[in-house]
């Protein structure tokens, strides 16, 4: 097909670990197949009555430190000429990332916006999964103090995290023998107006978190994230240690229960969380694990990912 015109919405460029980054390999991905690539920051964006503009820079990138990008000349252009966004800032998800996905909208699907920006916003990643409790541990999203104490009166050992965070930050373990609930709520609550989910604590973590990658809502790879010693934490942010894995029947399962829904939102790149059998969090704001799964299994999971986008763009044609 002919080259595509593609807007790369992000964290600054500089700051990213080229090893690990998934937009990364996405970025690299496309340029090998001759599309063009432009970059831009959320604040670098506004709306111009009902014209989505931006501040773009052209960017060229190679896997090569310290000299991995290459800005052109920067320029105002409407997003709707694009023929893809791809949204993939990290979180947190807050009012920000929400009335970003609200600008999205103005421009998809005349230009395709990578994730839907609707179902992005309509679909946050500890909320999403709740739709699905038969596939998950025990848990509960809450303001009530009441309601999170009785919740670990009968689960005893739990897990409690910001609703709407990421990497790992916030996340704690809170043993039976713990006396830190109730001052953990206070520091919370007093931060934030946003509830906290808790889960049971899957001792099975031990073993390791598995990232399974989902494109189109089809399972086409996965890591196995081991927590370090002394945190419960399995995430890669958080000192988590990638390792080789294959999918599990209960596994399989679990994409298979999913899957549908995600492809009929148009939540083209997710990355599920599953603990022991236990589905934990569906992530579809700025999945990774893409490069850890090619360095482990051979498979170039940007490239499928392009195939998709390729095709829904040349079906919108």
């Amino acid at each position: 097909m002919k080259a595509l015109k593609i807007a790369v919405q992000m964290d600054p460029l500089h700051s990213i670990d080229i090893t690990g980054d998934s937009t990364f390999a996405l970025m690299l991905e496309a340029q090998a197949r001759g599309h063009k690539l432009w970059h831009y920051e959320v604040p670098h964006m506004w709306l111009d009555g009902a014209r989505l503009k931006a501040r773009v820079k052209p960017v060229t990138v190679q896997a090569v430190h310290g000299a991995h990008h290459e800005f052109g000349p920067e320029s105002i252009i409407d997003l709707s000429d694009m023929d893809v966004v791809l949204m993939r800032q990290d979180p947190p998800f807050d009012m920000a990332y929400i009335t970003a996905t609200h600008m999205l909208e103005h421009i998809h699907p005349k230009t395709l916006v990578v994730n839907n920006p609707v179902s992005v916003r309509n679909a946050p990643e500890k909320l999403l999964v709740m739709h699905f409790p038969e596939l998950m541990p025990p848990t509960l999203v809450s303001w009530d103090r009441a309601a999170i104490r009785d919740f670990r009166a009968l689960h005893k050992d739990i897990i409690v995290k910001p609703l709407f965070g990421n990497g790992g930050i916030g996340v704690f373990r809170i043993k039976p023998d713990d006396e830190n609930l109730g001052s953990l709520l206070d520091m919370f609550f007093a931060a934030s107006r946003e509830p906290l989910m808790v889960q049971r604590y899957e001792p099975a973590v031990r073993q390791g978190d598995k990232r399974i990658i989902l494109i189109d809502g089809e399972p086409l790879g996965a890591i196995n994230r081991v927590p370090p010693e002394g945190d419960s934490r399995s995430n890669m942010h958080a000192g988590g240690t990638p390792e080789p894995t294959k999918l599990t029947d209960r596994e399989l399962e679990i994409c298979a229960a999913i899957g549908p829904t995600l492809k009929a939102q148009g939540l083209l790149f997710t990355g599920i969380d599953v603990i022991g059998g236990y589905l934990t969090e569906i992530n579809v704001t700025s999945p990774t694990g893409l490069q850890q799964i090619a360095r482990f299994d051979n498979l170039n999971l940007a490239a499928a990912i392009w195939d998709k986008i390729e095709a829904k763009r040349a079906a919108t044609r």
